[in-house]
């Protein structure tokens, strides 16, 4: 009794310190599958006797959750062959724990119908009555023929033997007359099932149950193995803890899409330029103003009032045609040169040479070419310009193990090197 009572206390404790967590209720038909049975001439479900449970259970992330569960219910056995007419009926209550395994939540959204599992350890009380007496108190005796008399079988008791019929009414409590065993025991519950959604946070569930009992005498019977039962079970689940929280529930959409990041006074929504930075006049589009419409915005532009359709360079400053031809034309034959002089005598000072050429040429041109990103790892002063000694520290690093560049990459290296 001291242990039902610490289960009850466990239960008490499930349900005051689980903030969320479900409550379960359903009943069972139960069918024992120890020694006293298995001589049973009848159908295998004769029987079979309800059963009913009350538990609660918590989910530990998407998969696995624990269940304490209480049950109540009878278990019964008869043989009735011609060398066994053996019976018992005993009333089992006690509690389990489990670990369940759901598969309602795999894959993001929940199911409408999915398996689940578990497996536990409980503790059950059994109490093995017999019906050995008629309600005279006459007892039985089985003769040969199937009958059941008030004598024991021989010629002389024939014809003074009273028929009897059993009464069903198990008034004998079972003992063993060599062992004095307990009348409690662990057993290993086993359950596979299928839980169906019913909505309002309510699901139903179906199962059936295979339980392994520590103890071969709940049918007061010792036969070399340990006694078990069987169960199908279907109970309803009412999930009673706090509702699942919104990942937007702290969202204000609202505030959303009125947002003006850049504060230009365009929302976020409509607006074209975000990121403009502060105090820069913008357009109904949030793209700051360009008075001479050469794409360069007013708060860029070194030359505001450009003619238009003139073309402009990155300040919005005119560019004057002619000598940006003679320059470009003058800048591509030089490359053109630099590229294939550097093809035929590949050397540090053939590089340091374009590298002074080159310099010479930019200084009249005013022409940059910023550095792409793949390649700066070669700048190593950090000067926006790749020289003929950076060219050859990347490749001495290339050839003693240095990972930051490959084969391909050093000759784009090179080729940036003579378009700067």
């Amino acid at each position: 009794m001291k242990k039902v009572l610490i289960l009850i206390s466990m239960l008490q404790f499930a349900v005051v310190a689980n903030a969320q967590f479900g409550v379960n209720v359903g009943i069972s038909a139960l069918k024992f599958t120890g020694d006293v049975g298995e001589k049973n001439n009848s159908n295998f479900f004769s029987d079979t006797r309800l059963g009913c449970n009350i538990g609660v259970d918590y989910r530990i992330g998407k998969i696995l959750g624990i269940n304490l569960n209480g049950i109540y219910g009878t278990l019964q056995g008869t043989d009735n062959s011609t060398d066994s007419h053996r019976n018992f009926k005993s009333t089992v209550f006690g509690g389990e724990l489990n670990v369940f395994a759901f598969f309602d939540k795999i894959g993001g959204k929940e199911r409408e119908v999915a398996p689940f599992i578990s497996a536990g350890l409980g503790y059950l009380v059994f109490d093995p009555y017999g019906d050995l007496r008629n309600g005279n108190g006459t007892s039985y005796v089985y003769w040969s023929d199937g009958s059941i008399r008030n004598l024991t079988e021989s010629k002389a008791n024939d014809p003074l033997a009273q028929t009897l019929k059993r009464d069903y009414n198990y008034e004998t409590q079972l003992t063993d007359t060599v062992a004095n065993y307990g009348r409690s025991c662990l057993y290993l519950p086993i359950n596979v099932g299928a839980k169906f959604q019913i909505g309002f946070r309510t699901s139903f569930r179906l199962s059936i149950n295979y339980n392994l009992a520590f103890s071969d005498y709940m049918d007061n019977y010792k036969s070399g193995g340990n006694d078990s039962w069987m169960g199908a079970n279907a109970s309803i689940n009412v999930h009673l803890g706090k509702k699942p929280k919104d990942i937007y529930s702290d969202i204000d959409f609202t505030a959303l899409d009125h947002s003006d990041y850049d504060k230009d006074g365009v929302q976020d929504v409509s607006d074209r330029c975000l990121g403009t930075p502060a105090a820069v006049k913008v357009d109904g589009h949030g793209c700051p103003l360009d008075d001479d419409n050469d794409d360069i915005p007013d708060y860029l532009d070194k030359e505001p009032n450009s003619k238009r359709g003139a073309k402009v360079d990155g300040a919005g400053v005119t560019i004057n045609e002619e000598d940006y031809a003679h320059r470009q034309l003058e800048w591509d034959s030089t490359a053109v040169e630099r590229s294939e002089g550097f093809n035929t005598m590949p050397s540090l000072a053939y590089l340091k040479k374009v590298e002074t050429k080159s310099k010479e040429i930019k200084e009249k041109s005013g022409k940059t070419i910023s550095i792409p990103k793949e390649l700066k790892g070669a700048d190593l002063n950090n000067d926006g310009h790749i020289t003929a000694s950076e060219i050859t520290k990347t490749i001495d690093a290339f050839f003693e193990g240095d990972a930051g560049f490959t084969v391909e990459r050093i000759n784009r290296l090179i080729d940036f090197f003579f378009e700067q």
